[in-house]
């Protein structure tokens, strides 16, 4: 994408940064949450998957990446200041665009009708991820809100994350198109760590069927193991929230699907997994792929 002498830069660059990094001992994970289709409740787990680590004292930032479809602000009831779309046109900052949810939850809108990041030229995409750098070790987590399917954005983001969270219901289509993820990532390098989340179930047996025989398929025919992280049951205070325009981790806490996220969180931060790219890597791996 780059040319040979912004590649040069970019790299000094990213040394500086790594350089940073190592001597700071708060680094900062990017975890990417996708599905294969819409309606599967992606956007929804991710803001309230965001506020379960806030609650375990976690600064997290969710960065609304997809573009042209932006919606975790609209289930805040907040309207943004500034998007990404209007940080590239006005030459923002990244800390110009954040904004400051709920218990202290950060977020990045992305603007609706902004959907050409990658096919910006070479000085604006350095700049904004330049500027995302600054974000190194100030949240503990960057939780990266992708568009559903294989877009050539989505994949970008998916293969620089530190960790994936696929989300999908226990519908055949559903687990179709989350298993095409799966596969499509795979080929391209098989070291993505997964972990899927199967949402809108009827009961945790269903839940937990399903979640058991994606494992088995992705084992047998691409030999890729793939974490379970849980499953969520469907629940009518989910869709109450979403009318109201608050995430349901603050206006029902107490619901079935609150409590199954947050055992979610526990068992997530509970695996102590190492940090293989962090905020840095996450950079280096989107500009010079």
């Amino acid at each position: 994408m780059l040319d040979q002498a912004n590649q040069l830069r970019e790299k000094m660059r990213a040394k500086k940064l790594e350089k940073a990094e190592a001597k700071s001992n708060k680094k900062t994970r990017v975890l990417a949450v996708t599905s294969g289709k819409g309606g599967v409740g992606k956007t929804n787990f991710a803001l309230n998957f965001g506020l379960s680590l806030v609650e375990q004292n976690k600064k997290v930032l969710i960065f609304d990446v997809d573009l042209g479809f932006a919606n975790i602000d609209v289930l805040l009831g907040r309207m943004p200041r500034e998007t990404i779309a209007s940080m590239i046109e006005k030459d923002l900052s990244a800390h110009d665009i954040i904004e400051e949810g709920p218990n202290g939850l950060l977020f990045i809108s992305g603007g609706n009708g902004f959907n050409d990041m990658f096919r910006m030229d070479d000085f604006k995409l350095q700049k904004f991820f330049q500027e995302l750098s600054t974000l190194q070790g100030k949240v503990d987590y960057i939780i990266l809100d992708t568009g559903a399917g294989l877009s050539y954005e989505n994949l970008r983001y998916i293969l620089a994350a530190d960790d994936v969270i696929l989300v999908t219901t226990p519908e055949p289509t559903s687990v179709t198109d989350a298993y095409s993820i799966v596969k499509m990532v795979h080929g391209k390098d098989p070291n993505v760590h997964m972990k899927l989340v199967v949402n809108q179930c009827t009961s945790i047996k269903e839940g937990q069927r399903t979640a058991e025989n994606f494992k088995q398929a992705a084992h047998q025919f691409l030999e890729k193991e793939i974490g379970i992280l849980g499953s969520i049951p469907s629940d009518s205070h989910i869709p109450e929230a979403v009318k109201k325009q608050q995430a349901l981790m603050l206006a029902y806490p107490n619901s079935e699907s609150a409590i199954a996220i947050r055992k979610m969180t526990n068992e997530f931060l509970e695996l102590r997994m190492p940090y293989k790219l962090g905020l840095k890597g996450f950079i280096m791996k989107i500009l010079f792929k």
